[in-house]
């Protein structure tokens, strides 16, 4: 492709021989598991956030498994969350035995709408998890409260949005947890799989940290039955590298996305990201809304440019073969439903904007 809908490579190559250090040192130190580089990266993570803890993890999925382990979630419990978002959502609840319900999203922000999460809850409920997509938060504020008031938790799923900001308030570091993942396609990205979870309370990030070494607190004495869900100390090296530059790779999305909004404005057909007022968006992908069935129409159209584009999420979770059992039918949830035929992902971390909002005008 002429245009890469994230290079990776480029973005790394200003900072390459400090990473390339940091591979050796690592190499060299004998310590792969846990140790310095772990913990160096944690506290470095925690302050950066204005978090208490950082408990890094083996992935943005088994963030989510550890934590939902570690409130002792079980078959039969039922955990809320939306049906429009990667799998490892939905996978961690269904992982750890627990049964996900569904709430449909909001049509402007793609993130859980919090009027409809109320009707949901049912004795067995014992969490939310909103998903902060695509780089926006979702709008905590009120599944906060509704929480409180049914004696709920709630875990932030903040997979893409590290950095992005709801009120002033970093996203991932809501009560009671959020987590991350160091995908290398994320904001900020690992060379390799790896996530974290954050919190405020001392106990469960005790409890996460006993989880994720099998759930021994010393070695071969066990409490509770965890797994290997470590950190890589490669992982984590790299990731103290990068994470300095988080704030001008996130600058740099926002002024392209800044853009876009200008470029394509008034553009036939589609419909530029909505941002909350009081949300700090950080743009881990730029998806457009292409209405009226034009979608295949603007793919055709950055094919052609040879511009690399993504559809986030081709099938809700809902339709997913693995979920039939949960019964939901067509229909169910429409406006995530809709969203999935719309939206269309572009290069926002990219130094060609300018040729991809003419690829999409048809100029190119």
């Amino acid at each position: 492709m002429k245009v890469p809908l994230l290079d990776i490579v480029a973005m790394h190559a200003p900072i390459r021989e400090e990473l390339a250090d940091t591979l050796l040192r690592v190499l060299d130190s004998g310590s792969y598991i846990n140790g310095p580089f772990v913990e160096s990266f944690e506290s470095e993570l925690a302050r950066a956030c204005g978090s208490a803890h950082a408990v890094g993890v083996s992935s943005g999925s088994d963030a989510l498994i550890i934590a939902l382990m570690a409130l002792g979630i079980a078959p039969g419990d039922e955990i809320i969350t939306t049906p429009f978002t990667f799998f490892a959502t939905a996978g961690a609840i269904s992982r750890v035995g627990a049964t996900p319900v569904f709430v449909d999203i909001d049509a402007d922000t793609f993130n859980i709408d919090p009027n409809l999460i109320a009707s949901a809850i049912t004795p067995k409920t014992k969490g939310i998890i909103p998903v902060s997509l695509f780089g926006q938060t979702a709008d905590l504020d009120p599944i906060l409260r509704l929480a409180e008031e049914k004696g709920v938790w709630v875990i932030e799923d903040a997979a893409q949005s590290i950095g992005a900001r709801y009120g002033g308030k970093m996203s991932g570091t809501f009560p009671l947890a959020g987590t991350y993942s160091f995908f290398p396609a994320k904001n900020l990205g690992g060379i390799g799989d790896g996530g974290a979870v954050m919190t405020d309370d001392d106990a469960f990030a005790e409890q996460l940290r006993i989880m994720r070494n099998h759930g021994g607190r010393d070695r071969y004495f066990y409490d509770r039955v965890g797994g290997n869900f470590r950190l890589d100390a490669l992982q984590a090296a790299i990731l103290s590298v990068k994470l300095p530059h988080l704030r001008r790779w996130e600058e740099a999305r926002r002024a392209n996305a800044a853009f876009y909004d200008q470029a394509l404005s008034g553009l036939a057909g589609v419909v530029t990201p909505r941002v909350m007022p009081n949300a700090y968006h950080v743009y881990n992908q730029y998806v457009l809304r292409i209405k009226d069935g034009r979608r295949s129409e603007f793919e055709d159209r950055l094919k052609r440019a040879q511009v690399a584009y993504a559809i986030y999420y081709p099938l809700c979770l809902h339709q997913q073969g693995c979920f039939a059992y949960l019964g939901y039918p067509e229909g169910a949830f429409p406006v995530s439903e809709q969203a999935a035929k719309e939206v269309l992902a572009i290069p926002v971390l990219t130094d060609q904007a300018e040729y991809v909002a003419a690829a999409l005008k048809g100029e190119v």
